[in-house]
C-alpha cells in the first residue's frame, strides 16, 4: 500500500499522538508517542477537561437520550472535534514539539451509540458510532488526523471492540506465566495473554467498570466519581440487589462481546432497586458488581491467569482492586504502571499505535479477539 501521506513526511516519521475520550467521557485523553520498530515510548500526555455542559449532554447521548435534531448531532461532531484539537495542541505545547514534527493522529472519538447486534438486537444492520469531526481536527492542528477505527471491523462481523489487545501483547506479554490485562475505563475489558507463544490473544467487555459507580455517584452526591472507593467503603454489599443486577442475560454470553453505556446506565440499576437502598449500600453494591464480574469473566476463560495488569480510571479506586483481588485468590492484581506503562494512557498510547498501523496498511484488528471475519486494516486518513 502506497504511503497515504508521501511525499511530504514528517521529520520524525516514528512521532504520533493518540487521542480517546471514553465511555466516561470524563475528558479527552492524549499520548505522545515514539516509535521505534517495535518499541513503543511515551513522550508525553495530557487530559483535555470536557466543558460541563458538553459533558454532561455527551453522557445523555451516550446512555441512549434522544438526539433532539440532525442538527444538534453535526454540531457536536463539530464541537468534539474542535477539543480534541485543543487536547492535541496543549498536549505539544506541554512536550515542547511543533506539529509538523508529528506524522499523524489518532482518534478514537466520542462514542455515542455503539449496536454491534443492530438496533433491534437481532443481528441486522450492527453499526457503532464515535463523534469528533477528523477533518476539523486536522484542520485546526495540521497534522494527518487517522479516525474512524471500529466501523470496518463491524462492517467484516466483528463487534469493533476492544481494539487494542494487540498493543498489550506487544507491550506487556510474558512466556513465563498466564496474564491478562484489565481496562478499568467506563466499561470494563480484558485482554487475555497466554503464556504460550502459540496462544491465541484473545479479548472482550466483561460489563460495567466505572460507568454505573460514576453515573450513582454524580447523582446523590454531586462528585464525577467515587474518589478513592470511599462512599462505596462506607456501604454494604446488599446481596439481593447484587444477584438481581448479575440475572442480567449480558453477563451469560460468551465472547466475542462488547457493551457501552446504552446497555448500563442508571434507569437499569433503578429498575433493579426496592427503593428503600442507602445510596452508599448501592454504591457498594455497584463496585461489587463490575469486581465479580471482572473476576467471573477471567476465571470463565482463562482460569490458569497469574498476574492482572489493571489501567484506566479505575485503577485509582483501591477498594475496587481490593475487591477484584478478593475474587481472584492466586492472581496477582496490580497497575501497568509497575511495568512501565502509565495506567491512564494505555489506550491513547493505543489509538497512537492504530494510527501508525493503518498507515503502513496492516490490519489493526485480532479476529480472534471482536469476532471479524478476518484482519482488516482499520481507519480513515484525513490529510493535513
Amino acid at each position: 500500500m502506497a504511503d497515504p501521506l508521501a511525499p511530504d513526511t514528517p521529520p520524525d516519521a516514528g512521532l504520533y499522538v493518540g487521542l480517546i475520550s471514553g465511555t466516561s467521557a470524563d475528558g479527552i485523553d492524549a499520548a505522545l508517542v515514539h516509535f521505534d520498530d517495535d518499541a513503543c515510548h511515551l513522550l508525553s500526555g495530557h487530559t483535555h477537561a470536557w466543558p460541563d455542559a458538553l459533558r454532561r449532554r455527551l453522557v445523555e447521548i451516550g446512555q441512549g437520550a434522544k438526539v433532539e435534531s440532525l442538527d444538534e448531532i453535526a454540531t457536536l461532531d463539530v464541537q468534539v472535534g474542535e477539543h480534541f484539537a485543543l487536547a492535541t495542541q496543549h498536549l505539544l505545547r506541554q512536550a515542547g514539539v511543533e506539529a509538523r514534527s508529528v506524522r499523524a493522529i489518532g482518534s478514537h472519538g466520542q462514542t455515542v451509540r455503539h449496536r454491534p447486534a443492530g438496533a433491534a438486537h437481532d443481528g441486522l444492520h450492527p453499526f457503532t458510532w464515535q463523534i469528533g469531526d477528523a477533518h476539523v481536527i486536522a484542520e485546526r492542528t495540521g497534522i494527518a488526523t487517522v479516525a474512524d477505527f471500529r466501523r470496518r471491523d463491524v462492517a467484516a462481523g466483528g463487534h469493533g471492540a476492544p481494539l487494542l489487545p494487540a498493543l498489550h501483547d506487544a507491550l506487556l506479554r510474558s512466556r513465563d506465566e498466564d496474564r491478562a490485562v484489565l481496562n478499568l475505563g467506563g466499561i470494563a475489558n480484558l485482554t487475555l495473554l497466554p503464556a504460550d507463544p502459540a496462544g491465541a490473544v484473545r479479548g472482550f467487555d466483561t460489563g460495567p467498570a466505572n460507568c454505573l459507580m460514576d453515573a450513582w455517584c454524580l447523582r446523590h452526591t454531586g462528585q464525577g466519581h467515587d474518589a478513592g472507593g470511599a462512599l462505596a467503603a462506607s456501604g454494604r454489599i446488599d446481596a439481593a440487589l447484587l444477584q438481581r443486577l448479575l440475572e442480567e442475560p449480558w453477563f451469560a454470553m460468551p465472547p466475542p462481546k462488547s457493551t457501552g453505556r446504552e446497555q448500563f446506565h442508571l434507569d437499569w440499576v433503578e429498575a433493579r432497586l426496592q427503593g428503600d437502598e442507602s445510596v452508599a449500600d448501592v454504591q457498594a453494591t455497584l463496585l461489587e458488581l463490575s469486581a465479580r464480574t471482572v473476576a467471573d469473566a477471567l476465571l470463565g476463560q482463562q482460569r490458569d491467569t497469574r498476574r492482572v495488569l489493571a489501567c484506566g480510571g479505575g485503577v485509582r479506586n483501591p477498594r475496587l482492586l481490593e475487591r477484584l483481588a478478593a475474587h481472584l485468590p492466586g492472581v496477582r492484581v496490580e497497575s501497568t504502571a509497575v511495568h512501565g506503562v502509565d495506567p491512564d494512557l494505555v489506550e491513547a498510547m493505543g489509538f497512537a499505535w492504530l494510527a501508525r498501523e493503518a498507515l503502513a496498511g496492516r490490519p489493526g484488528n485480532l479476529p480472534s479477539v471482536s469476532g471479524a471475519r478476518g484482519p482488516r486494516v482499520l481507519g480513515v486518513v484525513h490529510p493535513a
